[in-house]
């Protein structure tokens, strides 16, 4: 008997695709755009764990308020960020739509390093102001990026390795996470109380806005954005990059025929102005559905816990049971690895391979069950087996969560709509999902006090709502061209990716008996063609 060794590196290709296609420069600027998803991993990651260092206490005088009010107070640190994420959502638009994606990039930069200076000047002479408008500004820089990076991503990227290279965005976001997680635990148990031990942490924010800022000057210009505008001769040239193939071949030219057919319909049909791809969304019913479908996977993501997890993971683990500051660090920093080793095994194993669609439908029953199981443990307040058994299914749900839910809503969302869409819709998309965390992170205080065990019954609820949401709406993308995109939503969900894809390699198939056959001479010889790309001025 054979046995089939599995290749997590296989790739599902519509058409015949050079191997030069998959190089360097895509992962390269994958990992730069990384960075700035490592700034926001590391602001949930640290922040919980800091704020609840005595240190930062005393300095701000926390340990001299009601419980009430340092709660209320410890909301709007938190969520002021969110609020700044929104707002940069917004910004984002028109700036890319005037100056295009790099511009964006750059900008998201700034912001994330002027933001990260800032909030060192705190201190508690000067109070907790810095930190509040240095929280801001690095959330309008993680907004913009938000919103613009998984766009980015995915038009530079060829379809089948679309998914891995967009899931190096959710990398740079959990090896943050893990970072600030366990930054927070360190300065806890290796340094003496005192202003040092809390203000590093945020200074460590400076080093992934830095090393964004220094490297996003590389970066190129979407290539379909510079058709968009009419920059085609620049366009051709970044295409030529970023697939590192020379002017006559096939597959270059296929993509530069698909992106501007694509761009001269989007143009007929949405128009050249900045408020048209909103006048259509009034128009056209199916696009009101597939931007509900795409904003609502944002919305499930955070209804099913995760901020109000990442950002008070200290509360939530002493809430089951683990006692003291130094062990609810411990536990989240845990809480980390966790997600760092799950988005690994995304990355390597499933968003290309089992797919965006299928992975929501098998991870969300089991992110219900571990919550309904902490739910009634709290209830009943079991004994140290169950609470422990509580603890782990905390760990359980991290991991199934991940592979599912954290990493997918960003590469739907880029994937979905048509050039003249896409950097409008996924800004919307940006502010659906900031506008839910901003939601759970400043009342999640509110609903642990009001709710007490209830709150994991409503992530458990949520939880198995998504289920026939996804069944039934989300079409699979994986594999599908940007510009064939549209199709999906023309069939049923279950059974659009199938009959989708299976419509292109037929297509591809014709048109390449077709080339053949052309290229065939009346004595059967190979008639030898010069292909060029036109330079356009």
């Amino acid at each position: 008997m054979l046995i089939k060794i599995y290749n997590p590196f296989k790739k599902e290709e519509d058409r015949p695709t050079p191997s030069s296609v998959y190089n360097w420069r895509i992962y390269f600027v994958g990992l730069i755009s990384s960075f700035a998803a490592l700034e926001i991993g590391y602001d949930s990651g640290f922040i919980g764990g800091t704020l609840a260092l005595n240190s930062f206490r005393k300095e701000f005088g926390f340990d001299r308020m009601s419980e009430s009010h340092s709660s209320f107070i410890i909301s709007n640190i938190v969520s002021l960020f969110h609020a700044g994420c929104f707002f940069g959502s917004i910004l984002s638009y028109p700036i890319t739509f005037y100056k295009g994606r790099k511009v964006v990039l750059i900008s998201s930069a700034l912001f994330m390093a002027l933001g990260a200076v800032l909030m060192l000047i705190s201190n508690k002479d000067r109070g907790l102001g810095p930190i509040y408008a240095g929280r801001i500004l690095a959330g309008i820089g993680v907004g913009q990026s938000t919103s613009i990076v998984p766009t980015f991503l995915s038009e530079i990227s060829p379809p089948p390795i679309r998914g891995r290279v967009s899931a190096m965005y959710e990398i740079g976001w959990r090896t943050g996470d893990l970072i600030g997680f366990w930054v927070s635990y360190a300065v806890d148990e290796n340094m003496s109380t005192g202003y040092v031990q809390w203000i590093l942490p945020f200074a460590i924010q400076i080093i992934p806005a830095a090393l964004y800022l220094a490297l996003v000057w590389w970066v190129k210009e979407s290539p379909r954005w510079l058709f968009s505008v009419g920059k085609d001769s620049e366009a051709i040239e970044n295409s030529k990059f970023y697939r590192k193939l020379d002017d006559g071949n096939d597959y270059l030219l296929s993509e530069i025929s698909s992106i501007k057919e694509s761009v001269n319909e989007a143009k007929k049909k949405v128009g050249t102005g900045i408020a048209g791809p909103f006048l259509i969304l009034l128009r056209e019913p199916k696009l009101q559905k597939r931007l509900l479908v795409t904003a609502s996977l944002y919305v499930f993501q955070n209804l099913l816990g995760v901020q109000s997890i990442n950002y008070y993971s200290p509360i939530i683990f002493g809430k089951i049971g683990v006692d003291g500051t130094n062990a609810t660090l411990f536990s989240t920093g845990m809480f980390g690895v966790v997600k760092y080793i799950a988005t690994i095994i995304w990355l390597m194993f499933i968003v290309e391979q089992i797919g965006r669609r299928n992975t929501l439908l098998y991870v969300s029953p089991i992110c219900a069950v571990c919550f309904f199981y902490i739910g009634a443990y709290l209830k009943v307040e079991g004994g140290a087996a169950a609470g422990r058994a509580a603890l782990g299914l905390m760990y359980v749900w991290c991991f199934f969560f991940i592979i599912g839910w954290s990493g997918t809503p960003y590469i739907v969302g880029a994937e979905v709509f048509d050039n003249s869409l896409r950097a409008s819709f996924q800004a919307i998309n940006s502010m659906f999902l900031w506008l839910s965390v901003f939601f759970m992170t400043r009342f999640t205080t509110d609903m642990i006090e009001g709710m007490d065990y209830g709150i994991f019954f409503f992530f458990a609820s949520m939880a198995l709502i998504s289920i026939p949401w996804v069944y039934f709406l989300l079409p699979e993308t994986k594999g599908i061209p940007l510009e064939n995109m549209e199709e999906l939503f023309d069939y049923p969900a279950p059974r659009a990716h199938i009959l989708v894809f299976n419509s292109l390699k037929c297509g591809s198939d014709i048109l390449q008996d077709k080339a053949d056959e052309s290229s065939l001479t009346s004595n059967g010889n190979l008639k030898q063609e010069t292909i060029h790309v036109e330079k356009v001025v």
